[in-house]
């Protein structure tokens, strides 16, 4: 049996050397990166066939890694697609429904790009949300909302803001924790590093 692969899927914004999820993706040899196909690019199916594009270049069990528009391009594309997916964190998803911060694409950009509505059906495998207190582009009732209509296990991360570097995140070391729940298991060495 393969061994499971670990799939970052970043948000819609271009490369963040120091973000918590590059950070972590160059102490996981073998785990991938869902490429990035530039912020001006909203289209939700171009998003959603990069992922499946990369979930199946791992070529076994994954376990995603999402973070902001990351998580509802895995919402997406698990609606539409039955990868093979051992579970999944989803760190700090959007409120696109709401609309988002100035600096953020509009929520009428959003849904002529096909991010609208939100899914909201079960997801096909174990997944953990973690909610912040004080995320700017989503309250911690929606997102404790897409926790349970997910089915997911929710996770109050604390007042995290977006959990980007603005918000003072590169390393996040609380994700190794949430990894192992999901059955990634780093080593002393990795999770130091």
């Amino acid at each position: 049996m393969k061994k499971t692969s670990v799939v970052f899927v970043p948000g819609l914004r271009d490369h963040v050397a120091d973000h918590w999820q590059t950070l972590l993706q160059a102490r996981l040899p073998g785990s991938m990166c869902v490429p990035r196909l530039g912020k001006d690019n909203l289209s939700r199916l171009s998003w959603v066939e990069a992922l499946d594009a990369t979930v199946d270049a791992a070529g076994g069990p994954v376990v995603l890694v999402a973070h902001s528009a990351g998580v509802m391009m895995v919402a997406h594309w698990a609606h539409m697609h039955r990868g093979r997916v051992a579970g999944a964190l989803l760190a700090a998803p959007p409120d696109f429904e709401a609309g988002l911060p100035a600096g953020y694409p509009s929520r009428e950009a959003l849904l002529r790009n096909g991010w609208l509505p939100t899914p909201r059906k079960r997801l096909a495998f174990p997944s953990i949300v973690a909610a912040s207190d004080n995320d700017p582009l989503a309250s911690a009732a929606c997102v404790a909302g897409f926790a349970r209509d997910w089915g997911s296990e929710l996770v109050n991360a604390g007042a995290v803001g977006h959990l980007n570097p603005a918000a003072g995140f590169g390393d996040w070391p609380q994700a190794i924790d949430l990894l192992a729940r999901l059955g990634v298991g780093l080593t002393r060495a990795q999770a130091t590093a």
